[in-house]
């Protein structure tokens, strides 16, 4: 990509990411096409997907050149076998870290301070005042230390919480250690709380299983802000159904839950429907992003955050 092009053409899947772009930098062409309908050109430079059911449309890149598709998600799990040869992805790395760690603070907070039983009593019309733990001075094993973990960490240390930080691979920085993985037998017993912020894949599915589970001590919670198929959720269900452990839960699997799943009904389970990254805060960050590749495309340099090559 060392050639600066003449034009770049783009294709927006709505009219809303288009208009939060604004106005496109010289040399630049914005086109409406949803992946729903035919391509409007045979060659696109950048393709955007649509946010929403995005892994549904990818099938329509197969007649349409493309320099870059360029997603409005995180998570690229089952992508690659979605996507015709020859295809550049990036994914949308800076756009839901914000979003994505408020909502792993809400769910912490929320299931910390029995939110839930407040609601539910102020429902029945009830006043029901409880001593509940504080996310202050509990420890948090922090599994996950990528963009989306760092924004969760940044949130939870002005609560005066111990953060223990788990990566794939062992490694330090200013703030101390970072743990390695295959450390968590160890971690695990000592945790207050565990937040998971890794991404899905052939080493996490199932991460989350019975051993990892009954390592935690007693009347700990988990917070799932990553994908559900990283827990095993039957044994989910017998942990959280015997009252020994808490689920706050932004992801499940299967998803969405089917009316009447076992997990919808236990008290000490606190459930959001996927909307980490669902908050006024990814449009704007989702435009700077799209811009910026349109700049860096057009100057002649790589995009940024490209994460297949097919």
């Amino acid at each position: 990509m060392s050639e600066r092009p003449n034009r770049l053409t783009v294709s927006f899947p709505g009219n809303a990411l288009r208009e939060a772009v604004g106005d496109l930098p010289e040399g630049a062409e914005a086109l409406h096409w949803d992946m729903r309908s035919p391509a409007p050109r045979p060659h696109l430079d950048i393709v955007v997907p649509p946010y929403m059911g995005a892994k549904k449309t990818l099938g329509a890149l197969g007649g349409v050149a493309t320099r870059l598709v360029q997603s409005q998600s995180i998570g690229y799990d089952g992508v690659e076998q979605l996507l015709p040869a020859g295809v550049v992805y990036a994914n949308a790395a800076s756009v839901h870290e914000t979003s994505t760690a408020e909502l792993a603070l809400a769910l912490t907070l929320a299931s910390q301070r029995g939110i839930p039983e407040f609601v539910r009593a102020a429902d029945a019309g009830q006043w029901a005042p409880a001593r509940h733990q504080s996310l202050a001075d509990r420890t948090v094993l922090l599994l996950g230390y990528g963009g989306v973990g760092r924004a969760i960490e940044a949130r939870l240390l002005p609560f005066e919480t111990n953060v223990v930080r788990v990566a794939r691979h062992a490694r330090s920085d200013e703030r101390g250690a970072i743990h390695a993985i295959d450390e968590l037998p160890a971690l695990l017993p000592e945790a207050d709380i565990v937040i998971v912020a890794v991404p899905l894949t052939p080493d996490t599915t199932r991460l989350i299983d019975e051993a990892f589970l009954a390592a935690m001590p007693d009347g700990a919670l988990l917070v799932n802000v990553a994908r559900g198929a990283i827990a095993d959720t039957d044994a989910l269900i017998r942990h959280a159904a015997s009252g020994r452990l808490r689920l706050a839960l932004d992801v499940t699997d299967p998803e969405p839950l089917p009316e009447g799943h076992p997990l919808f009904g236990l008290p000490n389970v606190l459930i959001s429907p996927h909307v980490g990254g669902a908050s006024t805060a990814m449009l704007p960050r989702m435009a700077r992003l799209l811009r910026t590749q349109i700049e860096r495309m057009l100057r002649g340099e790589p995009p940024l955050n490209v994460v297949l090559r097919t």
